[in-house]
């Protein structure tokens, strides 16, 4: 059996993981002392799993390929959309599909419009491309936008149900809702903090399986054609490979992801919209890639969490008086005094892919005898 020493991680590595502890330990006080709900920090974990999904899939396509991808919002809005049309109640057009089979009519719908885009667009030159693709991201946005007799438009959809909501015994315990002796619904914090749990072991078991298939395929030989498209397209083609093929495949993989975050949004939230679908998620997904290190699905989950701790932990910032801008636009000048930091100090990205390209028995760890 491979096994890796702990003493191969380097002091980076170390500092990151000793941070991240010192998170945890400071949330589960926050918790205890009642200063944090314990069903919004799971909430919160929630959300930072779907910004891992989103640029562990931006990473596929710019990370391992180098295709410049501004349609992150776009594959992150049909798997949203396609799941909460078909499950939610007040969806104009189905509803009351089961969302176990709901997921894979999210993806299905941002996988055909992948093969669609992703044949002309991939022939194109980079800053053709990122110009192609940004435009697709409109497209999509203003489309659920202005066809309401479709989409719902701006007022969008409610009455998506939760992932287990049709599961047996699953189904009650996530119910949020009990009956009082008159039959007036009352929220129930027990089984909120339940469907909450629910919902980061879902989402943590779907942020491990990509991260494992995606770390095996970029040490496999795929994943090397990849890495060699990115460097020198003309090298890979000079060699024999089908380099549309392989950018195409990547494309598409990486929009899958994207969509799979979308569905697991949509019946997190409970409620979809296109202002969901703003450019600014496309610009805070590529800020998670750059800042984690491009190429590494490790860095792009880094780059995901700290993009929500930004958010999030800035939502005690109101517009009191007592600071020269207001709460918002200061959230959006942090992210940018990140990104310099970043792009000044480490350039490769705090978590550089380098080790991820490396088979554990080739680090020092040997064979179990």
């Amino acid at each position: 059996m491979s096994t890796l020493d702990v003493g191969t991680y380097s002091p980076r590595e170390k500092g990151v993981v000793g941070l991240l502890g010192a998170l945890a330990a400071l949330l589960l006080v926050a918790v205890l002392t009642g200063f944090l709900a314990p069903a919004y920090l799971l909430y919160l974990i929630g959300l930072s799993a779907m910004y891992m999904l989103l640029s562990m899939g931006l990473n596929v396509q710019w990370g391992y390929g180098g295709m410049i991808n501004f349609s992150v919002a776009a594959f992150f809005g049909l798997g949203a959309y396609g799941t909460a049309l078909l499950t939610a109640s007040g969806s104009p057009i189905s509803g009351g599909v089961s969302p176990v089979i709901a997921l894979f009519g999210g993806l299905g719908l941002a996988a055909v419009l992948a093969v669609i885009i992703g044949y002309p667009t991939l022939k194109l030159r980079d800053d053709y491309l990122a110009i192609a693709s940004l435009g697709l991201a409109e497209v999509v946005r203003i489309f659920i936008l202005n066809e309401s007799q479709w989409t719902a438009g701006s007022a969008g959809l409610t009455g998506i149900p939760l992932f287990f909501s049709d599961w047996p015994v699953l189904g009650d315990l996530t119910y949020p809702y009990v009956f009082n002796v008159g039959g007036t619904p009352v929220f129930n914090m027990s089984q909120s903090v339940v469907t909450s749990l629910l919902n980061v072991v879902l989402v943590t078991v779907i942020v491990a399986a990509v991260y494992l298939f995606l770390r095996r395929i970029h040490q496999s030989p795929w994943g090397r054609v990849l890495r060699t498209i990115r460097t020198d397209e003309d090298l890979a083609e000079t060699l024999g490979k089908n380099t549309f093929a392989f950018k195409m495949q990547a494309f598409v993989i990486g929009s899958l992801i994207m969509a799979l975050a979308g569905v697991f949004y949509s019946h997190l939230v409970l409620f979809v919209s296109p202002q969901d679908l703003q450019p600014i998620t496309t610009f805070y997904v590529w800020v998670a890639v750059i800042l984690g290190g491009t190429g590494s699905d490790r860095g792009a989950m880094l780059g995901g969490f700290t993009i929500v701790a930004i958010q999030q932990g800035t939502r005690f910032l109101t517009d009191t008086g007592a600071l020269p801008i207001g709460a918002a636009p200061l959230r959006l000048m942090l992210v940018g005094l990140l990104i310099i930091f970043i792009v000044r100090l480490r350039p490769e990205g705090i978590l550089p892919p380098e080790r991820e390209l490396i088979w554990p028995d080739s680090m020092g760890g040997g064979r179990d005898e």
